[in-house]
């Protein structure tokens, strides 16, 4: 079983924000994050989507993110 719960986009950023990351552009709502030592990161979300458990396991490979920075 995943330990990834689902969670709203605005609650993802948050958590990525706090963990080192910043939003580097933005074009509508497609988010290019950035942070040093990593690749950049696309978050195309809108703030009230729901994200289910394997796109958060996808973002949390991608970003260091852990489910207890959530």
């Amino acid at each position: 079983m995943s330990d990834w719960k689902s969670d709203k986009a605005k609650r993802l950023l948050a958590a990525l924000e706090r963990i080192g990351w910043r939003v580097k552009r933005q074009t509508g709502s497609h988010k290019i994050l950035e942070r040093s030592g990593w690749t950049d990161v696309v978050f195309a979300f809108h703030d009230n989507d729901e994200i289910g458990p394997k796109m958060l396991a996808r973002m949390a490979k991608a970003t260091g993110l852990k489910p207890e920075d959530l």
